[in-house]
């Protein structure tokens, strides 16, 4: 299948700005960031710009994205290709410091977001911009489609739950690509950086399946686009007691804990929850991360109808269900997580403290999205400034 979108990454191969020429340049990015025939990022990048990229930068799980598990550091390292240093900005730092900014130009981003919050490359994003401006480094994004497409969905996030799996107020799905959140954050952060995005040609807004775009992994546990469309209600587990999949080879879709009753969970689902996706009863047993080596009984959910589907709403559906079936089955994972000593891990990844204990308290899928419609119709009104496709 040909690809019906040019990615950022392309565009800048086929007809590199003038002002790079013969600039000095770091490139953030991992092995997803591929032309329309897998060349990774790197390579494109220095056809384009002979001797150019002077810096590597590596997001969590690393430049290689070899690191399988979520909260595990990468190292700095030597690119073997080019020579160049790879910088990790997810271990002793995640941030680029002055140092591994000076010399550069520009900093080109080319990173695959999955459209929800708490996935981190929009946190490192976030710093990467913080810290150009600091340097006067241009920031250079080479935009890629939204793979789950314009769906907004769940909290925007406040202040005060801030982290490094959220980093602006934004909701938990927010609908925008990376180019287009990188224009939010510095206009509403008031941000002094140069910042360019080269758009995507071709994106209509639609979901991965009608980009014609190659998939590779952006992070080891999310192999496919059908985990991704999962994704922004299934990390919130990541903040519970159950499993979310991970050491399956379908981490998100695949989740549930020893002693978990599919039917019972199914005779008491929020009528509407799961609109879209058909739940498939499962055992599972993971080979690492919670209950390794352990049998659990679960479900993998199939999404049949994308259009349908809210992924933020079928997973606060079954969380309730389960709660129902069988109090007590799965509680709040304590801190830490990912950098946090003090907050709940669910709060921060849901972004709602208050609809967190609702949920623990018996509350519906449909009372909790009660209290975001407010915060999301706002939203639609502050993105429009940042847009670049089709809404």
């Amino acid at each position: 299948m040909s690809s019906t979108v040019l990615t950022g990454l392309s565009r800048l191969a086929a007809d590199p700005p003038s002002n790079l020429r013969g600039a000095a340049l770091g490139l953030l990015a991992n092995p997803a960031a591929v032309g329309p025939d897998l060349t990774p990022a790197w390579r494109m990048v220095e056809g384009a710009l002979p001797r150019g990229v002077k810096a590597l930068f590596g997001p969590q799980h690393g430049f290689f994205a070899e690191k399988q598990d979520n909260m595990v550091e990468s190292d700095h390292a030597v690119h073997p290709g080019l020579g160049a240093p790879i910088y990790s900005l997810y271990g002793e730092t995640r941030r680029p410091t002055p140092e591994m900014l000076s010399g550069l130009d520009a900093l080109l981003v080319d990173l695959v977001d999955v459209g929800c919050r708490v996935y981190t490359f929009f946190s490192t994003l976030v710093a990467c911009l913080e810290e150009c401006a600091a340097a006067g480094v241009e920031v250079v994004v080479l935009d890629r489609p939204n793979p789950i497409g314009r769906l907004s969905e769940g909290p925007v996030l406040p202040p005060e739950l801030m982290s490094f799996v959220g980093a602006h107020a934004i909701p938990l799905s927010h609908g925008l690509t990376l180019g287009e959140l990188a224009r939010l954050v510095v206009a509403e952060s008031n941000l002094n950086v140069a910042l360019r995005v080269i758009e995507c040609a071709g994106w209509e807004g639609g979901g991965f399946a009608t980009t014609g775009l190659p998939w590779v992994m952006p992070s080891p546990n999310m192999p496919t686009p059908d985990t991704a469309r999962v994704y922004p209600g299934q990390v919130l587990l990541e903040g519970t007691t159950l499993s979310e999949g991970r050491g399956t080879t379908r981490p998100f879709e695949i989740f549930g804990a020893p002693g978990l009753e599919p039917e019972a969970v199914l005779s008491v689902l929020e009528p509407g929850g799961l609109a879209g996706a058909i739940l498939r009863p499962l055992n599972f047993e993971p080979t690492f991360h919670k209950f390794a080596g352990q049998v659990c009984g679960g479900f993998q959910i199939h999404v049949a109808d994308p259009a349908r589907y809210r992924p933020v709403r079928a997973t606060l559906a079954l969380l309730g269900a389960i709660n129902r079936a069988q109090p007590g089955l799965w509680g709040l994972r304590p801190p830490p997580y990912e950098y946090e000593h003090q907050r709940r891990p669910l709060d921060l990844l849901l972004g709602d403290a208050g609809a967190v204990d609702m949920l623990v308290n018996g509350a519906t899928a449909a009372d909790l999205e009660a209290r975001w419609q407010g915060d999301l119709a706002a939203w639609q009104a502050r993105r429009e400034g940042a847009l670049l496709y089709p809404a």
